[in-house]
């Protein structure tokens, strides 16, 4: 992290200082800078926002979850003394390199990683605005809250307050084992990077008001992982700290989250790959060696060990499937929805039957004639949703869960509402996993997988879009004025579609027939976790 002024007329001697990482005092002139605010910690210093606003970067939320405090729970960070500069991203979290979405991310991650994001789309702040605290994707494995796609667009301008946040990923994230769960005061292990989520909600409701925001109107956003996350943090402890949900392809209902006991299982193989001696001690043996041995041990060997939430009895007491289940989650606004395609799927019709019948149990038979794999069949395409093997992976993994989840929302009566999203990338031929994030950020990049040649109708598009969203963080309801009418999910399970053409259009009962089917292979999974 870079401290100190950043400023041209500024002593070589306090450039070096900053350089050093500490934290400088200034003179009285400088205190009464617009761009100061003072946090709960320490005084910080953002940068002016194009267009008015501003933009404080990579500000701690917790102490460096390094050494001993590698897999503990997270404490809130130190304070400091003098003006920190908020004016450049830290770090991602440490995490392995997963393809060229996250090479950059995997190559600059750290153990030091704890850091948050304010863009405020007014400076100073003329009245509380509607906060959108976002989790970013990526399995829970890569990624970060650290980008310019979620911090440098338009979604801001529409009044609300964004926020964006880093969590401990992978092994650092959500290893469990029972030493950990021994030493912990709660009896627990494994959900470090949710209990990271949930100290940086507390430092927004400690803060937000200093930079315009209102902490009693919070609206938790995420997609991918940061969507089931979303959704876990809705079945959580953390209950209460937040107004409003939104989650973009990702619901953590199937398959249910692993049990605490499941998890240190898996933990403990894990140390065991490692060079870990048997029997105690594991965990100290794990700490003494470096994130970056530690990430290429772990990943020698592919596929890899995958590590996510489990049900830990202190952050989450029960599986969310359960929670949403029996109408015991958050009761608070929820608005939800998937990509046509997400992830293609390239499976052969009979690797597609040996999944069904692993995953689908007594089920089985019903789902292979859904997609037209029963009695050998080759599986039936769909002009939207591709092939059966296209169809069976999202609608498994994304679709169907997330209806699921919306369902037993909606039945506990609390506002829902659900998008389809099909409007491409402009260049790609399909709307797939993370494509509607260009469209919900304001924010066309130049190169990755969600650049594109973006037309003025994709901008109006994109306006749309942002609208609905943050008039959903406003109120719990996404309507407004000059805007299409989103009807609430309800028993009929309406839904919109966000076209091709970038139009908006109603429609009922997503995927019904299928994700019928699913939802009670779903139902059954949970009666038999009992």
């Amino acid at each position: 992290m870079e401290f100190g002024l950043g400023r041209r007329n500024v002593c070589a001697v306090v450039l070096l200082v900053a350089g050093l990482g500490l934290a400088v005092s200034l003179p009285a002139r400088a205190q009464e800078d617009p761009l100061v605010v003072k946090t709960s910690a320490g005084t910080i210093r953002g940068l002016a926002r194009d267009g008015g606003g501003a933009r404080f970067l990579g500000i701690p939320f917790a102490d460096p979850p390094v050494g001993e405090a590698r897999w503990r729970e997270p404490q809130p960070a130190k304070a400091w003394t003098g003006v920190r500069d908020a004016i450049a991203f830290s770090a991602p979290c440490a995490q392995p390199e997963l393809g060229d979405w996250n090479r950059h991310d995997a190559q600059n991650g750290k153990e030091d990683c704890l850091y948050l994001n304010v863009i405020t789309p007014a400076w100073p702040a003329k009245k509380p605005l509607p906060v959108m605290f976002w989790l970013h994707g990526g399995a829970n494995e890569g990624g970060t809250g650290m980008s310019d796609l979620y911090t440098a667009g338009t979604l801001a301008n529409h009044g609300v307050v964004l926020v964006s946040i880093n969590y401990r990923l992978g092994v650092f994230g959500f290893l469990a084992h029972p030493e950990l769960t021994q030493e912990s005061a709660h009896h627990a292990s494994g959900n470090y990077g949710l209990m990271d989520q949930i100290l940086a909600l507390k430092w927004v409701i400690v803060n937000i008001s200093r930079f315009g925001g209102d902490p009693k109107n919070i609206t938790v956003f995420g997609q991918s992982a940061g969507s089931m996350d979303t959704g876990s943090l809705m079945a959580s402890n953390a209950r209460g700290l937040f107004q409003k949900a939104i989650q973009e392809s990702g619901a953590p209902i199937f398959p249910p989250l692993a049990p605490l006991a499941e998890a240190e299982g898996a933990g403990k193989r894990f140390a065991q790959a490692m060079g870990a001696p048997e029997g105690a001690g594991q965990i100290a043996f794990l700490r003494g060696i470096s994130a970056a041995d530690l990430m290429k041990r772990w990943t020698a060997h592919e596929p890899h060990q995958r590590f996510g939430p489990d049900v830990d009895g202190w952050v989450l007491i029960r599986s969310p499937a359960e929670l949403f289940a029996s109408g015991e989650e958050s009761a608070i606004p929820l608005l939800f929805g998937t990509t046509t395609k997400e992830f293609g799927g390239n499976q052969t019709p009979d690797q597609l039957r040996g999944m069904i019948t692993m995953v689908a149990g007594q089920h089985a038979p019903d789902v292979l004639m859904a997609y037209g794999l029963a009695d050998g069949g080759t599986g039936t395409n769909d002009p939207v949703y591709g092939s059966a093997a296209d169809q069976i992976v999202a609608d498994s993994v994304f679709r169907c869960p997330a209806t699921a989840e919306a369902r037993w929302h909606a039945a506990a009566h609390h506002a829902t509402f659900q998008y389809e999203f099909n409007h491409p990338v402009p260049g790609q031929p399909d709307a797939i996993h993370s494509t509607d994030l260009s469209f919900v950020f304001g924010l066309y990049p130049k190169e990755g997988n969600l650049a594109g040649s973006y037309t003025a109708a994709d901008l109006k598009f994109a306006d749309m879009v942002e609208s609905y969203f943050t008039n959903f963080a406003r109120t719990g309801n996404p309507n407004g004025t000059g805007l299409p009418v989103w009807p609430k999910f309800g028993a009929d399970a309406a839904y919109v579609k966000f076209t091709r053409e970038g139009m908006v259009e109603d429609a009922n009962d997503l995927r019904g027939a299928t994700c019928a089917v699913f939802r009670e292979v779903m139902e059954t999974q949970l009666k038999q976790a009992k």
